[in-house]
């Protein structure tokens, strides 16, 4: 498979996964026509399945389906072999029972897989079944249904096809409700959160003035007027006293 299809799947899938709840693995619902083509072109049928789906599977088929592959007459030997190889691979499958094993002729596969993919008719794909399938007017009829993957092969190539209208505007009608949806709790929660803003300003007021108050500069000191500074007293040389001085006689004395 090319790099740039195996992207288109997988981003697909994960649509699926996102609008209808896919998950892995993939439950695949197979028809006689899509098991005998897939042998016909030598394509290793489950390994095909998951690269396509990007993602692991578990194959499934149902009893009416199978009980085609029994009903088929080969003309040859060749077809004989053919036919016991694919009736080995759909008994490696899951059975799917789908109620119609007590009719002496199985339903077509478009009336049996119809009933197992919707069978109440509600058009949605309830059980997240893909559907695999050769048949034409099978994958129209699925395409009437939300939500359903389905794969065919064309020469070799399995193909996943691109979502059906149906499909498509169920998910864009979905994706519209989820937007009005946000939108509407948006709108409803503007008055608490406008509030909760004016309550966050006057907190950061409060906090800006008591951190103003806390961090003014304290008062200066007066400083005194600069003049001329007075000698320092320890650096002045003392006065010697003259060597022929007599003391003073008090008149006390005489």
């Amino acid at each position: 498979m090319r790099a740039k299809r195996a992207k288109q799947y997988r981003k697909l899938m994960k649509t699926y996964e996102l609008s209808f709840n896919f998950r892995e693995p993939y439950q695949v619902l197979l028809d006689a026509q899509f098991i005998r083509d897939a042998h016909r072109f030598k394509m290793h049928l489950g390994k095909m399945l998951e690269n396509t789906l990007s993602g692991l599977i578990k194959p499934m088929i149902t009893q009416c389906c199978i009980r085609h592959l029994y009903n088929i007459k080969p003309a040859d030997d060749a077809e004989q072999k053919e036919k016991e190889i694919c009736i080995e691979v759909a008994k490696a499958a899951e059975r799917r029972r789908c109620g119609h094993h007590e009719l002496e002729e199985p339903l077509s596969e478009v009336e049996c897989l119809k009933s197992v993919v919707d069978p109440k008719g509600s058009g949605t794909n309830k059980n997240r079944y893909v559907v695999a399938s050769q048949d034409r007017e099978l994958r129209a009829s699925m395409r009437e249904i939300a939500g359903v993957p389905l794969i065919y092969i064309n020469r070799s190539v399995m193909i996943l096809e691109p979502m059906a209208e149906k499909t498509e505007d169920v998910r864009e009608k979905e994706e519209r409700g989820k937007i009005r949806a946000g939108l509407k709790t948006r709108r409803g929660a503007q008055p608490e959160l406008k509030r909760k803003r004016e309550d966050k300003d006057d907190d950061q007021n409060l906090a800006t003035e008591a951190s103003g108050a806390s961090t003014q500069a304290p008062e200066r000191k007066k400083q005194k007027p600069r003049g001329p500074k007075a000698p320092n007293p320890l650096s002045v040389k003392k006065a010697k006293a003259k060597p022929n001085s007599k003391p003073a006689v008090s008149e006390a004395s005489t």
